[in-house]
């Protein structure tokens, strides 16, 4: 079968959906979670990793913590940005609270912090918050 693998953010089950089904609200077929969901999704460590390495459809990622003030004002933000961006990208959230590991592994050095990934691989990063056009365009 043909078409883009995507990780379930729910159940991290990998999923194979038709191209032109994307923006058409795919599900999981092992959970019944929307796999291109039009809002930000909180994500674990472990779903993150493999999502990061096996999605082949682009998935950004806002490294933040509940104490960053910036973090809280770009949540809003992002998850406007998810809207306007279902179909196309995925957007998560990690919080580096809950899993500190994810700032030595991909050497965050500052909150929030986004990232790209793209194939298995690291495709940008930018530091501080953004507004939602900002996260779109960085998305893109």
């Amino acid at each position: 079968m043909t078409g883009k693998k995507l990780t379930c953010l729910e159940c991290a089950q990998i999923n194979r959906v038709p191209e032109d089904r994307l923006s058409a609200g795919p599900k999981c077929g092992t959970c019944g979670a929307a796999l291109m969901p039009a809002k930000a999704i909180d994500v674990d460590w472990t779903t993150l990793q493999k999502a990061a390495r096996a999605d082949e459809v682009p998935l950004v990622v806002d490294f933040w913590a509940p104490w960053c003030g910036p973090c809280k004002m770009m949540g809003p933000e992002f998850s406007k940005a998810a809207g306007t961006l279902a179909g196309r990208a995925r957007l998560v959230k990690l919080n580096t609270e809950d899993f500190p590991q994810s700032s030595q592994t991909y050497g965050i050095r500052g909150i929030p912090t986004m990232i790209r990934f793209e194939k298995g691989r690291e495709a940008k990063r930018q530091a501080g918050a953004m507004r939602a056009d900002g996260i779109v365009a960085f998305a893109g």
